[in-house]
């Protein structure tokens, strides 16, 4: 079962939290470079398989707050891993999971990945 198709309250009370918007297709990519121009664009890429991942993404979804600043994407690396590649291809960092990218102005201005991941630091590149 995806991270999506999950049933339980606390999953989707994440979800509704964040307000994820689930990235699934090539052609999203240069709607992310045009969003990016006006408000920054953060992309969350996630193993559901992986514990280290599930665990940071609690932790940031906790902590997550610039709903109003910031466009959050969610990538289920292990159903879109060639979207994933074409993430690390396009915006030039490395793969990476579970990994954040902050996209501004069609660039990325930030990324980091495993326990360095932090909402807090993301005010800085908006």
């Amino acid at each position: 079962m995806g991270f999506f198709n999950s049933t339980s309250n606390a999953s989707n009370q994440s979800l509704s939290k964040v307000g994820w918007r689930q990235l699934t297709d090539l052609g999203q990519l240069n709607e992310i470079v045009s969003e990016s121009t006006d408000m920054p664009v953060l992309i969350f890429k996630h193993s559901t398989r992986c514990g280290v991942s599930r665990m940071i993404l609690k932790q940031f979804e906790n902590e997550f707050d610039l709903h109003e600043e910031i466009t959050p994407y969610f990538l289920d690396i292990l159903a879109y891993r060639s979207l994933s590649n074409e993430i690390a291809n396009r915006f030039e960092v490395v793969h990476q999971s579970p990994q954040l990218i902050v996209i501004k102005d069609g660039k990325a201005v930030y990324n980091d990945s495993h326990e360095s991941l932090d909402a807090s630091q993301l005010e800085q590149f908006i």
